[in-house]
């Protein structure tokens, strides 16, 4: 499994894992946004700071498939 993790990084440093990169780093940024953004709301409603982490990677980790569902690899 290491390996195959290994393989992947490599590719993507040198360019040649994905077809449009710029699709790519564009839903990162919504995936990274919309994350602080849930993080920021619900630290203001709830005093856990545990919990709120939690909450906003779960909600997040549910929305990466939808936000990378169209992309491409070589």
């Amino acid at each position: 499994m290491f390996e195959v993790a290994w393989f992947s990084t490599k590719l993507l440093l040198k360019g040649k894992l994905l077809r449009n990169y710029d699709y790519f780093f564009r839903q990162i940024t919504i995936a990274i946004t919309l994350g602080l953004l849930i993080l920021v709301v619900i630290e203001k409603l709830s005093a856990n700071t545990l919990l709120t982490i939690i909450l906003s990677s779960l909600i997040i980790g549910m929305a990466m498939p939808f936000l990378l569902k169209d992309v491409k690899l070589q």
